[in-house]
């Protein structure tokens, strides 16, 4: 089963900010939904661990990903497959790209995905909205890890 999804969100920091944490497995691995480890292999791959639910079917997903066509602080292609058992396989990639916006930096994202075993026999329309939930998910949490501060009280 063939899946796309496109989105934008924007981020209250500095386009540079969110290049940096765009970049940082360990802000990743707190964001992404799951996300059980994330290791940088090298500066453009990342091997990962995560647990995913969608409807009936749980799994445990092992793969790697790999950054290609590096902008920075403008974007790049992100790739990847893992393997999650009998849910099934998943590969794709997305381009990230980032702008400027109101003080801050519009993060959008264009993603195709490719999905078969267990996972595909769900149908489309029950991926997807799962899918879109985790990538909320996962830009609510982003957001958070990018944000300023609050000023202390008192100062």
């Amino acid at each position: 089963m063939a899946m796309t999804m496109t989105g934008e969100v924007e981020l209250p920091a500095a386009r540079e900010t969110v290049w940096d944490k765009l970049n940082d497995p360990e802000v990743l691995r707190v964001c992404i939904p799951g996300c059980e480890m994330l290791d940088r292999l090298s500066e453009t791959e990342f091997q990962a661990i995560a647990v995913t639910k969608i409807g009936p079917v749980k799994a445990r997903w092992k793969g790697k990903v790999k950054l290609t066509d590096l902008d920075p602080p403008n974007g790049y292609r992100i790739s990847g497959e893992g393997e999650g058992g009998v849910a099934g396989f998943a590969k794709g990639g997305a381009v990230v790209a980032l702008a400027d916006k109101d003080g801050g930096t519009v993060l959008s994202y264009n993603v195709e995905a490719q999905i078969g075993g267990k996972l595909a026999q769900l149908g489309q329309r029950l991926v997807a909205g799962a899918s879109k939930k985790m990538a909320d998910e996962f830009f609510t949490k982003f957001a958070a890890a990018v944000s300023p501060p609050p000023p202390e009280a008192g100062a």
